[in-house]
């Protein structure tokens, strides 16, 4: 049995949105269904985050090669926010990605979605988690060139102790009442799902 600590929820309060590498010519090699199930539910957490004042941090890959954030992604971020260029794998060894992370010590909660689930993704969880952040993937907003890959990563990281989510338990974690004056707002970017 489980411990009941090894599992915590989301809170808006201590929380921050990692988006890692959801770029268009990565976005391009996805299959069609995989790209839209992902930037969907990117674009729910996005919008949920900016109505509950969640900071957004996002990185890009060798943004030379593999191009900017998704527009529809991108289109929807707060003006502030900058990606950080990297070229290693892991965020956690990208220069000027820490100071990007909101590093309050409320914050301790990362929520990642992007691509490549296998590399990126699953490097930078391991990082986070070494740095002493709780971290949130979320599952139905990830992804890989291959699914297997993904499945592998998804399987990997629950091993390792990171909270494997979905999109929709993550938003209404952070709402966390139906008689907060959120509810409304992230109850409609599901209601038809």
């Amino acid at each position: 049995m489980s411990n009941p600590a090894s599992m915590p929820l989301c809170y808006s309060s201590t929380a921050q949105l990692l988006i890692i590498d959801a770029q268009e010519r990565l976005a391009a090699a996805m299959s069609p269904d995989e790209l839209a199930r992902v930037e969907t539910n990117m674009l729910r957490l996005v919008t949920a985050a900016k109505i509950l004042n969640i900071p957004i941090i996002t990185t890009e890959h060798n943004s030379a090669g593999l191009g900017k954030t998704i527009s529809k992604v991108r289109e929807q971020l707060p003006a502030q926010v900058v990606a950080t260029e990297k070229s290693c794998f892991s965020c956690c060894t990208a220069a000027g990605f820490e100071r990007n992370l909101t590093n309050e010590p409320k914050r301790k909660q990362v929520v990642m979605v992007g691509m490549e689930a296998h590399i990126c993704i699953m490097q930078t969880a391991s990082g986070l988690l070494r740095w002493g952040y709780q971290v949130f993937v979320a599952e139905d907003a990830i992804c890989s060139r291959h699914t297997t890959h993904r499945d592998n990563a998804i399987q990997r990281m629950r091993h390792a102790g990171i909270q494997i989510v979905n999109t929709e338990s993550v938003a209404f974690e952070w709402v966390g009442d139906s008689n907060s004056e959120n509810f409304r707002a992230v109850w409609e970017l599901f209601r038809h799902t």
